[in-house]
């Protein structure tokens, strides 16, 4: 079985000759060769180049043996041709000069096509997808809708979401439109990706975790059923991910996505009990773990893996993104410590 149907099989809760591993944020920072590249582009120039993006996202594939690559993009991309002014602060990250803070700002947001606008991710994942040639599935991507409009209310990143919670409470109508908006450019950039390589997506709404289970509820999951069920619709998988979400994965697993990832917050087995058995899991070691000794690594792998129980359906990966000064050879060994499990007990 080849990687790419060890992925994809996983994703369906098919049986596999061992579970599928690949980790969030693989490419990045903490590897020699991206940070090559970042000497001399920005990471909207790496964006906007076919031929860059496609180099990071092989990055890993060849560095880590890992069963799936994600497109190197940013969330916040499909936001600039609906009009936003997105730009990276050193240090600080996105900003977005001309944040949306009222009714006129949300009508003032334009649709587009992703043909045009954001072509050099499509060229891309044209591009991985034929290099890969079995190596390794493809997974594309987008910001889930509270994350995105969270960027858009907040102008940037925010530790407490004060703006964007505001605004949901107190603008009803104003919000709808931007959920409504934010679920049309959602559904139409994803489909785009699956027509240009894409084999499965995730949607990262990171930041839905913030928010109380009756409100993810009442705001924010009408929005995520839609774009999962206009994704599957085009014959592929959709991952739903987000970051605390312990306290509401019912309500992640009811959007009807067909892999949940969780986060290190909450026992694998536990939250697959919470999410059912008609959906797959995917996680979810602890990022900060990789920075401990290798004995320790081993065992919360271990740890991971003896909850899984055989079951049919998992697919290792971190409870968020690969951090900064990782040590690459612990990536490298995690991906070995999987692989010993095949797809029953541990080996030695």
């Amino acid at each position: 079985m080849n990687a790419e149907d060890r992925f994809l099989r996983a994703c369906r809760r098919q049986p596999v000759d061992q579970t599928p591993v690949w980790f969030m944020r693989q490419a990045g920072r903490y590897m020699a060769e991206y940070r090559a590249i970042r000497a001399n582009h920005s990471l909207l120039d790496i964006c906007a180049s076919a031929e860059l993006t496609a180099q990071v996202t092989l990055q890993p594939i060849d560095k880590l043996a890992v069963d799936a690559a994600i497109i190197f993009a940013d969330i916040l991309l499909p936001l600039v041709p609906m009009g936003l002014d997105l730009s990276f602060a050193a240090g600080e990250g996105p900003v977005i000069g001309n944040p949306v803070r009222d009714l006129t700002a949300v009508e003032a947001l334009r649709p587009f096509d992703p043909e045009q606008a954001l072509s050099p991710t499509l060229q891309a994942l044209t591009a991985v997808r034929r290099e890969l040639a079995g190596r390794a599935a493809l997974i594309g991507f987008a910001g889930g809708p509270f994350t995105v409009a969270s960027y858009a209310i907040e102008g940037g990143s925010s530790r407490d979401f004060k703006l964007a919670k505001q605004f949901m409470y107190r603008e009803p109508v104003a919000w709808q439109m931007l959920m409504d908006k934010v679920g049309d450019m959602t559904i139409a950039y994803l489909n785009a990706q699956v027509s240009a390589g894409a084999q499965c997506v995730q949607i990262f709404d990171s930041w839905a975790g913030s928010l109380s289970p009756l409100d993810y509820r009442r705001y924010v999951l009408p929005t995520t059923c839609r774009i999962v069920a206009g994704i599957q619709a085009s014959g592929v998988p959709v991952i739903s991910f987000g970051v605390n979400t312990s306290g509401m994965l019912d309500a992640i697993a009811a959007a009807g996505s067909d892999v949940v990832g969780v986060d290190w917050r909450i026992p694998l087995d536990v939250a697959w009990d919470i999410i059912g058995p008609q959906q797959a899991v995917q996680g979810n070691l602890d990022p900060l773990t990789l920075f401990a000794p290798i004995e320790i690594v081993q065992e919360h792998v271990n740890d991971i893996m003896r909850r899984v129980a055989g079951r049919p359906g998992h697919i290792f990966n971190l409870g968020h993104g690969i951090l900064p000064q990782t040590p690459v050879e612990t990536v490298q060994a995690v991906v070995g410590m999987v692989r010993q499990w095949g797809s029953g007990g541990v080996t030695q």
